[in-house]
């Protein structure tokens, strides 16, 4: 990071001084940020409503959110690209659709895209919404459905990329 970007340009859409921020994971403090960050974590002590996060993600889900970062910057973006992106303290571009994990309890995760604007604020639904349905989904699990499109099974790329890194990602159990 260059002197220029040691200032904070985010205001209070993400929290600075929190320990994700050195893992370039924004903390933000609304379901609906007005950055565009490629993925952001919501906690519910920041959150200007109750849709944040109960809990912390742990060290291993805090690696998994930045490693869900880096694939969305190395799959879109070229390696000129992925060094702007550094020119900030958070990886922010004006094409994507945030992702933002809010984590209920224990293996019990949902993700929203900012760009939604009908249905349920997080898939799946709040333990405390009437609408949820199912059991609850791990981090890897929400991760690998929101790499999803039509056919309800994960991106190719996605799965590569989880391969790649088992220090990061498990095989789920079938």
């Amino acid at each position: 990071m260059t002197a220029e970007t040691k200032a904070w340009p985010f205001g209070t859409d993400a929290i600075q001084d929190d320990p994700l921020t050195a893992l370039r994971i924004p903390v933000v403090t609304s379901f609906n940020p007005g950055w565009r960050y490629i993925a952001a974590y919501i906690d519910v002590d920041t959150s200007e409503y109750s849709w944040g996060s109960t809990e912390r993600p742990t060290d291993r889900e805090a690696a998994m959110i930045a490693s869900f970062i880096d694939e969305y910057k190395n799959y879109f973006f070229n390696a000129w690209y992925q060094g702007k992106l550094l020119d900030r303290p958070l990886d922010v571009d004006s094409g994507c659709n945030t992702t933002v994990f809010v984590k209920y309890a224990e293996d019990d995760w949902g993700y929203r895209r900012c760009s939604w604007i009908y249905g349920p604020t997080y898939v799946p639904a709040s333990p405390r919404s009437p609408n949820r349905d199912g059991a609850p989904l791990s981090l890897e699990q929400v991760m690998d459905r929101s790499h999803t499109i039509g056919s309800g099974e994960p991106m190719q790329h996605w799965l590569d990329w989880k391969a790649a890194h088992p220090d990061i990602f498990t095989a789920l159990e079938a």
